[in-house]
């Protein structure tokens, strides 16, 4: 007998999510925050995860944890907070519970690649909806699209990963108005909320159809792996119904609720990101033969002639970014930078200025 004789043909199709390794390199391919915890509160950090109970199952939903949360980042008390292993574990929760026969997943294209991916786990038609040339949403498409799938759930990333930008917000609020009608709720992907000078977050209370995701792993806790949904308590306890028991770990529970009592450091060190972002995406635009696109993430996404040499260029100077030229025909010859520190920067920089005829 082979896997493949009772495995779904749609998984079998798939690919395994691919992480580049990235030993002895310097790494700038998965929009992590390059600075470490504040030096000045690892001492209190670590003694208070030495307090953590290891030998009990955690709090089973959290409750010093989202209030840390709500506090830090000020969510109205109106709106419930539901807490998945990172956002992918969230993106799981509404796709599964929305999984009717014949059920869609509507998003645009390029975006967030679990989307699709998760769809596909779930057993949900997924439609993915061509931006324009310049990256913004084709809304008569997604309007089109919305009235003939019926879209269950539609995901919009703000800002937009894999490209960096804000939709219009006067093109998602057709889009939300236009799902309302059909019975489809929308969510707002905010992963990169602390480099954007946008957010959702006042507005989805006049959204009966709208939940936000937020993470912290953009802040710099990639590795506790905590992601968020916030919104209506009538949409999150149906969801709270598919999340595995203590899916969030003591560990994470504890360091992110500290974290969250010190948010000003964190926002403190996504300020020198974002600052880092526009001196960065100057040195690029400088360059001859390099378009730098516009960005309200912690990356940069830039088109070269040959994105295959290039990302070469940077792999044999031991660094290592992202290349989605493959992955999409808007992304032709793309390559997707996560700002550094400085020094990372500057040898971004320089690998850059090293490569003739770029």
């Amino acid at each position: 007998m082979e896997p493949s004789d009772i495995i779904r043909a749609e998984i079998s199709a798939l690919s395994a999510y691919h992480v580049q390794h990235s030993a002895g390199l310097i790494k700038l391919d998965a929009m992590e925050n390059p600075y470490r915890f504040p030096s000045s509160l690892q001492d209190a950090l670590l003694a208070r995860l030495a307090t953590a109970s290891l030998n009990r199952y955690p709090s089973a939903d959290a409750p010093d944890l989202k209030a840390a949360i709500r506090h830090a980042m000020n969510i109205p008390n109106e709106l419930d907070i539901l807490l998945g292993n990172g956002s992918d574990e969230i993106i799981q929760i509404i796709a599964m519970a929305l999984a009717k026969p014949g059920a869609t997943l509507l998003s645009v294209e390029p975006a967030f690649v679990m989307f699709k991916m998760i769809a596909t786990f779930c057993g949900l038609n997924y439609v993915g909806v061509p931006l324009t040339t310049d990256f913004e949403i084709d809304v008569e498409a997604m309007l089109v699209a919305i009235q003939r799938d019926h879209p269950a759930v539609t995901f919009i990333a703000y800002p937009n990963n894999p490209t960096g930008n804000l939709f219009s917000r006067d093109a998602i609020a057709r889009i939300i108005s236009a799902c309302e009608q059909h019975h489809g709720l929308v969510v707002v992907d905010e992963a990169y909320f602390a480099f954007s000078s946008e957010s959702f977050l006042p507005d989805i209370v006049h959204y009966p159809n709208v939940v936000l995701m937020r993470t912290v792993s953009k802040l710099g806790l990639a590795g506790a792996r905590l992601g968020m949904l916030i919104g209506d308590r009538r949409w999150l306890q149906e969801f709270d119904k598919l999340r595995l028991p203590y899916n969030i770990n003591i560990l994470t529970q504890t360091a992110v609720t500290f974290a969250m009592a010190h948010y000003d450091a964190l926002l403190a060190q996504a300020r020198l990101i974002t600052d880092e972002r526009t001196r960065l995406a100057a040195a690029l635009s400088a360059l001859p033969g390099i378009h730098v696109f516009p960005s309200q993430a912690n990356f940069l996404l830039i088109r070269v002639d040959d994105a295959t040499r290039v990302f070469s260029t940077f792999v044999s100077r031991k660094i290592l970014v992202k290349n989605p030229s493959q992955s999409h025909s808007l992304l032709s010859n793309t390559l997707r930078l996560t700002v550094g520190t400085p020094d990372e920067n500057d040898a971004m920089i320089s690998a850059l200025q090293a490569t003739p005829g770029i």
